[in-house]
C-alpha cells in the first residue's frame, strides 16, 4: 500500500507534466526613429485667417508667437529623434482587425487638429469633432467654424475624401476613408481645415494592429507582433519627402527586436 506522501508526490508529478509551457502572443519591436536633418516650421499669420483673436489662445505656445502660427512640420530632438513618425508592420493583412477598426479620431481644439500624425484603415471611419467656441466673439459664441477637408494622397496627386463644415462646438463628422485603386499601399491621408490652413494632420494607411507613433524623442514600441521575419516601414509626412523607409525585422516569441530607423 502506497504511503500518503508517495501519493501526493505522484499527483504533483502529474500536475507538473500536465501544466502548459509558457506561451507568448508574439514578440516586440522597439527602437527609435531618427532624422539627420533639422526641424522645420511653416509660418502663418493669424491675421490672414478667421478668428485671429481666438486661435492664438492655443495652450501649446511653441505653435504660436504673437500674430504668428507655426505648423511644426518636422520636430527633432537634440539627439535626432523624429517625433510623430509612424512605424508599422506591412506584411500582415488582418481582415478581422480591419473590419472591426472603430475609426480614426481627430479633435479640433484652439484651431489645431490633434493628433498631428497617426493611422487610418481604408473604408473604415474617420471622425472629426469641433471643440472650439469663442465667448468673446458674437459670431463664434456657439462655435468657431472649422471646415475639415480630407485628401487621399499618392505621389503628386490627391483626391478629396470629404469637405464638411463644423460650425458649432460639439459638431462631429463620421465618414469612411476612401482610397481607391490600391492607393492605400503607396499613399497617405491628409486633413486640412479650409478656414484655417495651418490646421493639418497626416495619417498612414495600415492593415493590422502592429503600428506605433514615435514619441517626442523618436522612440516607439510595437507589442504582440507574430514571430517571424517581417517588413516594417517608418514614415513621416515631411521628413524624407513622405517616402516609406522599409526594414527587415526578425521577431522571436517573447523576444524584443531592436530597430534603429533612420529617415534621411
Amino acid at each position: 500500500m502506497k504511503s500518503a506522501l508517495s501519493m501526493m508526490l505522484g499527483v504533483a508529478a502529474v500536475a507538473l507534466v500536465a501544466a502548459p509551457l509558457t506561451s507568448y502572443a508574439g514578440g516586440t519591436i522597439s527602437g527609435k526613429v531618427t532624422y539627420a536633418g533639422k526641424a522645420e516650421n511653416k509660418e502663418f499669420l493669424f491675421s490672414k485667417f478667421p478668428n485671429p483673436k481666438f486661435c492664438p489662445q492655443i495652450p501649446d505656445k511653441s505653435k504660436a508667437d504673437g500674430d504668428k502660427r507655426f505648423l511644426k512640420q518636422i520636430e527633432v530632438s537634440k539627439d535626432g529623434g523624429l517625433k510623430g513618425a509612424v512605424v508599422a508592420v506591412v506584411d500582415i493583412e488582418d481582415k478581422a482587425w480591419m473590419d472591426g477598426y472603430a475609426g480614426t479620431e481627430v479633435v479640433a481644439a484652439f484651431c489645431d487638429f490633434q493628433p498631428f500624425s497617426g493611422v487610418v484603415v481604408n473604408t473604415r471611419p474617420f471622425k472629426v469633432e469641433n471643440t472650439d467656441a469663442d465667448a468673446d466673439d458674437p459670431k463664434s459664441v456657439a462655435g468657431v467654424l472649422h471646415n475639415p477637408h480630407s485628401f487621399t494622397v499618392k505621389g503628386s496627386s490627391s483626391a478629396t475624401g470629404f469637405n464638411i463644415g463644423l460650425a458649432k462646438k460639439g459638431d462631429k463628422l463620421d465618414k469612411p476613408v476612401t482610397f481607391r485603386g490600391g492607393a492605400e499601399k503607396e499613399g497617405f491621408y491628409r486633413l486640412q481645415c479650409d478656414q484655417h490652413e495651418f490646421m493639418q494632420s497626416f495619417f498612414l494607411p495600415v492593415s493590422n494592429a502592429h503600428f506605433a507613433v514615435a514619441k517626442d524623442d523618436g522612440s516607439f514600441e510595437i507589442k504582440d507582433v507574430p514571430a517571424g521575419k517581417h517588413k516594417v516601414v517608418a514614415w513621416h509626412p515631411f521628413a524624407g519627402k513622405a517616402k516609406k523607409i522599409e526594414f527587415d525585422v526578425d521577431v522571436t516569441d517573447g523576444g524584443t527586436a531592436n530597430l534603429k530607423a533612420e529617415i534621411k
